[in-house]
Formats: C-alpha cells, sequence, structure tokens
C-alpha cells in the first residue's frame, strides 16, 4: 500500500532569494555577482533581500544597508522593485494553478499547495512538485526549493533543508526519523527566551522535547505547551487556505475590572496596536480606516473611525489616531472593553510604489527590523517601555 494513502500531500514552495534572483536574471551581468536589494549604499534603507553570493558575506534580510556595505563594498545595491517582483509572482503563482486551485500565498515569494485532489489528473505529489520546480525554471528563468509533506508544518520545514533549488520529501512513516535530530528551535513558536527554557530542561533537540509528557509542557509554556507537543510529533491539522480574502484586521480585550482611566485605557491601546500592525506587516497588507470600539459598564457599545491619507502598518500611527477617536469620547463610565481595527486595507507592495518622506520610510524600516528581531528571539525580546 502507498504510504501516502489517507495521507494530504502538501508542498511549501519557496523561491531562492527571489528579489536578487529576479534582479540577476534581468541582468545576466550580475550572475555570480554580489547582489543587495533595498537601496542605495548610502540610504538609511534595510536588505531587502540578498544574493546567495551576497550571503557568503554575511548580509542577510532586514541588515542595514550602510552594514551590507561594510561587509561587502563590492556588492552591487538596487531599490526594491515592487511592481516587477509583483508581477512575477503572479507569473509563479499561474503556474501552481495549473495544478491545483488549493493555493495560499504566505507571500510574494512563497506559498503552500494542497495537491492532494489532483494526482489523479497530474500524478503523484512528488511528480507534481518536481513539474512545478522545473516549469518555474523552464518559464522564469528562477529557482525554487520545494518540500512536500503531510502538513503545512513539515513541508515548510522540508523546504527550507536544501537550499537553493532543494526538493525534500518527508514521508508519512518517517516523520519522527526526520523531526527527531533537528534542533529545537526549528518549531514554531520556539524562540530565543523559550528555547533557553528548553535547553535549562536538557531539551535541544525535537526528540527531547518529543519525550516529555504534554502535561510537563503545559505547566512550563502555558497554552504554548500544547502546540510544542503537536509539533514535535509532526501534527498540524491547519487546512490550506485559497484565496483568502482579509477585510480588517482588529484586536479588542475585555477587562477584568471595568476602567476609566484614560492612561491605562492608551496604555492598553499600545498594546493592540502593537498586536494589530505586527497582523498586518505579516499579511504584507496596510489600512487607511482606523476603527475604535468601546463598551461601556452598562453593555452599550460605540465604535469611532478615522480614515488617514494614507495607509498604514506602523504601530505608533495606529496608537495615535486610536488615542485620538478615545479622547473625542466621553467617558461617562467605565470601560469594560476596547479595541481597535484597521480596515480598508491595501496591497502593501503597492503602497511601497508611493513616494514616502525619508522619516516615514525610516520608521518602517526600523519597524521590519524588530519584527524579524522578535521572530527569530520571541516576543518578549523587545518591549516598550510603556508596556513593561
Amino acid at each position: 500500500m502507498d504510504v501516502w494513502t489517507n495521507h494530504r500531500k502538501i508542498l511549501h514552495v519557496d523561491m531562492d532569494a527571489f528579489y536578487a534572483s529576479v534582479e540577476q536574471r534581468d541582468y545576466p551581468t550580475l550572475m555570480g555577482k554580489p547582489v543587495v536589494v533595498g537601496g542605495r549604499p548610502n540610504s538609511r534603507g534595510v536588505v531587502s533581500a540578498a544574493s546567495y553570493e551576497a550571503r557568503n558575506y554575511g548580509i542577510r534580510s532586514a541588515m542595514p544597508i550602510a552594514e551590507a556595505a561594510r561587509r561587502c563594498p563590492s556588492a552591487v545595491f538596487l531599490p526594491v522593485n515592487g511592481r516587477k517582483y509583483r508581477e512575477v509572482s503572479s507569473q509563479i503563482r499561474q503556474i501552481f494553478l495549473t495544478y491545483t486551485p488549493m493555493v495560499e500565498p504566505i507571500s510574494l515569494d512563497e506559498a503552500f499547495l494542497d495537491v492532494t485532489g489532483s494526482t489523479s489528473l497530474f500524478g503523484p505529489g512528488d511528480k507534481i512538485a518536481l513539474t512545478i520546480k522545473e516549469r518555474i525554471q523552464q518559464e522564469l528563468n528562477l529557482t525554487a526549493s520545494v518540500g512536500m509533506a503531510c502538513n503545512k508544518f513539515l513541508a515548510k520545514l522540508a523546504s527550507d533543508l536544501k537550499k537553493p533549488n532543494g526538493f525534500v520529501i518527508v514521508q508519512p512513516n518517517e516523520i519522527q526519523e526526520f523531526l527527531d535530530p533537528l534542533p529545537v528551535e526549528r518549531i514554531w513558536g520556539v524562540g530565543a527566551k523559550t528555547a533557553e527554557k528548553l535547553h535549562i530542561h536538557k531539551i535541544k533537540t525535537v526528540r527531547d522535547l518529543r519525550r516529555l509528557e504534554l502535561i510537563s509542557l503545559t505547566k512550563l509554556f502555558g497554552s504554548l505547551g500544547s502546540q510544542l507537543y503537536q509539533l514535535a510529533q509532526g501534527i498540524d491539522d491547519r487546512p490550506v487556505e485559497s484565496d483568502r480574502v482579509i477585510k480588517s484586521v482588529g484586536r479588542e480585550t475585555t477587562f477584568e475590572v471595568d476602567i476609566g482611566d484614560y492612561d491605562l485605557l492608551e496604555t492598553t491601546l499600545l498594546k493592540l496596536a502593537v498586536d494589530v500592525g505586527r497582523s498586518l506587516r505579516k499579511e504584507s497588507l496596510k489600512g487607511k480606516t482606523v476603527t475604535l470600539k468601546v463598551r461601556y459598564a452598562d453593555f452599550q457599545t460605540l465604535t469611532r473611525s478615522r480614515t488617514l491619507p494614507l495607509a498604514t502598518d506602523l504601530d505608533d500611527v495606529i496608537y495615535q489616531e486610536a488615542c485620538s477617536l478615545l479622547r473625542e469620547l466621553s467617558l461617562k463610565q467605565p470601560l469594560r472593553l476596547i479595541g481597535i481595527t484597521l480596515s480598508n486595507l491595501t496591497d502593501q507592495v503597492q503602497n511601497q510604489l508611493s513616494l514616502f518622506e525619508e522619516p516615514q520610510l525610516e520608521r518602517e524600516n526600523l519597524t521590519k527590523v524588530l519584527d524579524l528581531v522578535k521572530e527569530k528571539y520571541g516576543e518578549q525580546s523587545i518591549t516598550r517601555a510603556r508596556l513593561l
């Protein structure tokens, strides 16, 4: 019996050094040279992408352009051409859609595909994956790394193992053999602080993590413990969500005790704004309309909205507008709930094509760096003083 019987066939396709590879393809004189996409050497920007030649010098995404120039003065520095990358991304997606409608884009350069229902037409999942890789290379002159597994977590892990131009399959009957040797940091949700705590308990590999009982993990990490337990077993039931249309991004909180103090409410708004901003940036979206929602102690609910001249994903802008809306409301009685929503959303890449003032661009670049730091070292690695 085929080991894939009764298992999903999930692909994670990740383009190799996407922005830089597109530039090298379009300008053949750049082939084999260190290429950095993000701005000129004397700009205040950050690295959006680095070719593999540039990575040999230690240049990485989100690094300040000035630092990249210091590490490799001979590198070719190019501005971000969002329109071109978006167009190429659309061409790649059309190839995906030839084989399955179940395509979940994660960003311009990566996507999940569920090809479970496609095997009767196009053959086994591994054949579909190789065909997609070959078409991307032949038709677009670009390379992609692909992971294939029975769920999204494993497929994404697999795609990262043999970059560039790699293809790794995790067989359903070999999941633990695949996972066990990996460092525990490869598990989603394990940042620097969580890893440090695991290391204290002599948990350094997925094998070590898998040996812990669920009750022990939940005692150590709360709700995160359940996630760690599931992933260490290779369990991830999340579906591939095709054509996700996000109309708004919001966060709200209900207080244990009703609050009528503006200072405390504004501190809560800051936390919500940070969460909303981070969620927008993860989806490569920006919003123009800020909506504040409040619910009084008597359960009366009010909303107030304001539309900005430019769409934003910046925490501070969202926070300031929410505070302004709060000040316009009468605190006739304490609040039991407060929330922020961003709507009137737009694609971030399109928005980048506008001409920003230098301070705005600088703030966006700094925010990108902070997001990457949090992703690598955990949400608590950098915290605003007001939220301590």
